[in-house]
């Protein structure tokens, strides 16, 4: 009797699992492959480090043919490629930084069928060359990435996007599915017109990043503020700042190589092959800092970027989302960290009021302004704030933001606020925050006794708070549109001042205080338990994996990440696997990889331990290091652009009996002690405010539904359980283990 032939969703979920390593999909992941594999058009907003990329890599590995993806970033599109041929994808791309024979040798692989997924620069699609070879080529499916470049109101418009309306044109039979990480109803809106995905199912995901920390504070000395930061909370990881000026990003990257803080600048006034130096660099080290303006980021998909800093306004909610999102996209903790003061609020203010765009732009970008002041000034968490911005409904405070960290104290500052506003209205509304601070604390200065302000009624009416307070003051009145800004930085009142001044509106504002009160919760530290991204007793073997990882990215001339990401280290240290059917449990570790390292990952494992059971293994010489040999192992041709054929992934059933350490099986997890875990784990999450990975992560889980411990000393030695977890969960452990196993 023939089998009946295998369902969209069990041949993605074979091929998730054999070629990436993943046992499940996340989200809406499953529905997507499904509905693109199977001929239908989409549109996919997804968060950054959401899974955006297996939306279209799958299924253009379920469909006939190659799947086409148009990207912005040319200087990228290698790192992808390498990242795919490392799981043993026939990938390729096509753009400028090709030579002629190599164009050549892709295009002849496009034709013959020997390609999984080709990667285009949209100047390279649109060229009548290279449409003409795709419609005689055999396509899968068309995939837009950034999609939100093709409209003029999202943050990162590219006009060569705007022309992509040529796909469904002439691919109207193809499936084309658009992706990004945020748009808001006006780009989704482009988005479905020049894509023609109008009749398309759109799939929205959570926008919320849960291993994120939200932060904001007040600026005051904005480069010591971040090289506190840097030390106190991630000496030695990678992370981006963003700076507003390319003076600003120069200051800034010489000021924290002199503290002794790795960094690089990258902006668009540095020559194309400084900021290519300065972004390989980025990706293939580890633990350096890029000092950038937003001409940096999109499309980055370094995964173990630890924080982003910014040292000045963005210019909207969307651009933070978009630049913050590139913290933490492994899943472990990250820092969204900004400081912000007056000057930077006149300053966007006041180039806002002097753009020369039409109005219908100038009022849409200052509602986009007005939201992200909103958001910096909060006063409730600002994952609510961010969340909702996008029509995200958070029910409880996130608790992994200051203000739930360290709620401020939120006052009735109506009385202070009119004499402010009096202040700036008796002298003429045309006189920036300092001199009105000057008037409000009754400093005699040269510029107030010449103007004869120390003569108005409201000179000195402020001396019961200090320059930090009326500061505060006056840009929290701006930021809330009770102030204006002019030229020269002048502040002058509006008509939404005037209830306030006549008493018939009350005004509640955050207090500013010279330092924040650090709450139990919010003194954060190196080392910290629920901040750092792997457990102390881990720690030693997951540096040992990460200089085995950048000593096989340095042969092989990729980053470090397109060998293992971080989570995936994180889980191997914890789970100190013996065996590879056991590492090739672990997710992220396909069939590929199992094949490729696993034997050399069982053996820093095994090394740490003072094991004995490790085997000698002939080492490859010089020459099987190089070009040639990693051709091999890959199953790529090196330098010209074209795979060659690639093997698919042998079953995991051949790759475990090629195993020279045969081992007893693993206990398999105890399926009803496995379910009170994860509900265990939920009613933390629920109780702490922490991620559930933060609690004990998967790996941990397995291992506790296999082994069952029923005494706290049980528990000692299981991965992934050290001092600190054990104090703090252990009994609970305990508890729902035997009443699971006594139900």
């Amino acid at each position: 009797m023939t089998a009946a032939p295998a369902s969209t969703d069990q041949r993605a979920r074979e091929v998730l699992k054999t070629v990436w390593g993943y046992g499940a999909f996340r989200g809406v992941q499953a529905e997507i492959v499904r509905t693109v594999a199977e001929g239908s058009n989409a549109l996919v907003l997804m968060p950054t480090g959401g899974g955006k990329s297996l939306c279209y890599q799958v299924p253009s590995l379920l469909r006939d043919g190659v799947g086409v993806v148009v990207s912005p970033l040319i200087a990228l599109m290698k790192d992808q490629v390498d990242a795919l041929r490392q799981v043993g994808v026939r990938a390729a791309f096509l753009n400028s930084t090709l030579q002629a024979e190599g164009v050549r040798e892709v295009e002849a692989a496009l034709l013959a069928g020997e390609l999984d997924l080709l990667y285009v620069a949209p100047e390279r699609l649109l060229l009548p060359r290279t449409l003409d070879l795709l419609e005689r080529a055999p396509v899968a499916l068309f995939a837009i990435d950034e999609a939100h470049c093709v409209s003029q109101w999202g943050h990162d418009f590219r006009p060569e996007y705007g022309q992509l309306g040529v796909l469904p044109e002439r691919f109207g039979h193809l499936p084309r599915v658009a992706l990004t990480a945020t748009a808001d109803d006006r780009t989704r809106a482009d988005i479905l017109r020049v894509l023609g995905l109008q009749d398309a199912p759109q799939f929205i995901s959570s926008f919320d990043r849960p291993n994120l920390q939200y932060r904001v504070a007040q600026k005051e000395a904005p480069k010591t503020q971040l090289l506190d930061f840097i030390r106190t909370e991630h000496p030695g990881d990678a992370g981006i700042v963003y700076c507003l000026s390319r003076k600003s990003v120069e200051e800034t990257t010489a000021w924290l190589a002199a503290q002794g803080v790795d960094a690089v600048p990258y902006h668009a006034g540095l020559s194309p092959r400084e900021r290519n130096h300065a972004q390989d660099r980025f990706l293939n080290e580890e633990g350096l800092v890029v000092v950038a303006t937003v001409a940096f980021g999109m499309g980055i998909d370094k995964p173990n970027v630890r924080f982003v800093a910014h040292l000045d306004l963005p210019k909207s909610l969307e651009g933070y989302y978009q630049e913050t999102g590139r913290a933490g996209r492994d899943g472990l903790p990250g820092t969204a960290w900004m400081v912000y003061g007056l000057a930077d609020v006149v300053n966007v203010k006041r180039m806002l009021a002097q753009s020369d765009a039409p109005e219908a732009v100038r009022r849409v970008e200052a509602a986009k302004l007005d939201a992200l002041l909103t958001y910096c000034e909060a006063a409730t968490c600002r994952r609510q704030v961010l969340l909702g911005y996008f029509g995200e409904t958070l029910a409880e405070p996130c608790g992994n933001c200051d203000v739930c960290l360290n709620p401020p104290r939120v006052r009735d500052a109506t009385r202070e606020a009119q004499m402010a506003l009096s202040a700036a209205i008796r002298t003429g509304n045309r006189f920036g925050a300092a001199h009105l601070t000057d008037v409000l604390l009754g400093r005699e200065t040269e510029k107030v006794r010449a103007l004869g302000h120390h003569q108005l009624p409201t000179f000195g009416v402020g001396q019961g708070h200090d320059e930090k307070a009326w500061r505060g003051l006056l840009r929290q009145l701006v930021s809330l549109g009770y102030l204006a800004a002019g030229e020269h930085h002048g502040l002058s009142a509006t008509g939404k001042a005037r209830p306030l001044l006549k008493g018939e509106a009350t005004l509640h504002l955050r207090e500013d205080t010279l330092a924040p009160r650090p709450g139990k919760r919010d003194r954060v530290r190196p080392g910290r338990p629920d901040r750092a991204p792997v457990d102390a007793q881990a720690q030693p073997l997951f540096e040992a994996l990460r200089q085995w990882r950048l000593s096989k990215a340095r042969e092989q001339a990729v980053p470090p990440y397109v060998i293992f990401n971080d989570a995936t280290l994180k889980t191997i240290a914890e789970l100190r696997p013996g065996t590879l059917p056991t590492l090739g449990s672990v997710s992220g570790v396909g069939g590929r990889k199992l094949e490729s390292y696993g034997e050399e990952v069982l053996e820093v494992v095994r090394e740490h331990a003072g094991s004995q059971q490790a085997v000698a293994r002939p080492q490859p010489n010089d020459a099987e290091r190089g070009a040639a040999g990693n051709a091999a192992v890959l199953g790529v041709l090196r330098g010209s652009g074209q795979p060659a054929a690639v093997r698919p992934p042998p079953p995991p059933s051949a790759l475990f009996a090629s195993s020279p350490h045969p081992a007893a099986p693993d206990p398999q997890p105890h399926p009803e002690v496995a379910e009170a875990l994860r509900e265990l784990r939920r009613e933390l999450t629920r109780e702490t405010g922490r991620s559930a990975f933060v609690i004990f992560p998967n790996a941990t889980l397995d291992a506790l539904a296999a082994r069952q411990p029923r005494t706290l000393a049980e528990l000692q030695g299981l991965p992934g359980l050290g001092e600190k977890r054990i104090e703090a969960y252990g009994e609970r452990i305990v508890d729902a283990v035997l009443t699971a196993l006594d139900g």
